[in-house]
């Protein structure tokens, strides 16, 4: 007979990866070894060109749940999360970073705070930073523990704690996923995400540590910020990087899609306008520094 897990799974764990032999194998027990087995894991594979398909095939040689995804290209960080969320046939999806452990109850306490609460669109654990070898560092604390009823409340708290957007990474409702616009490719994409994602919904913290979050040399966290826009999309065009108008733009458009009320809307759009107002020294000096740019690329 066939079991359950093969015919009706619940939840996509999507695992982008790229070059990601040195951890992945850790990754993909860890996710192997959950206390629920109705789920599928999706890797995607950046065309890696180390060992990562070895260790893929080899994991879906002998569970029929790890499912390899290899992309013929390079696409970036971004397209690929957005790309495994996109392929998803589940009600829940979650990603996982390729250097990242889960705890065996992730899934199963997640997905409870999802089913107690039809509001929430995305339940995330407490995290437990490691190191390269796997040893803990500190309990991180996300601050995005967001139960209030009113969006714009949800939004701006989240833009005021968001920091290593570790809240990325829990169970989240398949179709309100895709009802954002997932994850863009330009840097702190992810911010924007979350950020859109607390307009459809609540997102709660599970109060247990759930997810090891592996922090080594090459971790997306340690790269500069150039190094962190050709990871997120290697087939970019040069040029100045406007980040604050950038997001405020997309703030702007995730408030305009968003099903909300009138009076909601304009709060949003209030809100939006004070920081931009708040913070106008920022947006001034990335304009002056993307004319030099420009002056010293077109000069002659």
């Amino acid at each position: 007979m066939t079991s359950r897990v093969r015919l009706f799974p619940r939840i996509t764990v999507g695992v982008p990866v790229f070059n990601g032999e040195r951890y992945l194998a850790a990754t993909l027990d860890s996710l192997l070894n959950q206390t629920i087995d109705d789920f599928v894991v999706l890797v995607g594979d950046n065309a890696s060109t180390d060992g990562t398909a070895e260790i893929i095939h080899a994991y879906a040689a002998r569970d029929r749940r790890v499912r390899h995804v290899r992309h013929p290209r390079n696409l970036g960080a971004a397209a690929n999360y957005s790309r495994l969320c996109e392929l998803s046939e589940t009600e829940f999806f979650r990603w996982s970073a390729a250097d990242d452990c889960s705890q065996p109850r992730f899934l199963e306490a997640c997905l409870e705070g999802l089913e107690h609460d039809p509001d929430a669109v995305l339940v995330y654990p407490r995290i437990m930073m490691i190191d390269a070898r796997g040893e803990p560092i500190e309990e991180y604390d996300e601050g995005l523990h967001l139960p209030q009823t009113r969006a714009a409340v949800r939004f701006f708290t989240l833009l005021r704690n968001t920091r290593l957007c570790n809240a990325l990474y829990g169970v989240g409702r398949t179709a309100v996923f895709r009802r954002t616009r997932l994850l863009g490719s330009y840097r702190g994409s992810d911010i924007v995400f979350q950020a859109e994602l607390s307009l459809y919904g609540k997102i709660l913290e599970v109060p247990e540590t759930l997810l090891l979050r592996r922090m080594h040399a090459d971790s997306f966290t340690r790269m500069t910020r150039e190094q962190q826009r050709e990871f997120n999309n290697p087939n970019r065009s040069g040029g100045a990087e406007l980040y604050h108008w950038r997001h405020m733009g997309e703030h702007l458009r995730s408030v305009v899609r968003a099903p909300l009320s009138l009076g909601e809307r304009l709060r949003l759009l209030t809100g939006l306008a004070r920081h931009a107002a708040w913070a106008r020294g920022e947006f001034v000096e990335e304009l002056v520094a993307a004319t030099r740019t420009l002056v010293t690329r077109t000069g002659p």
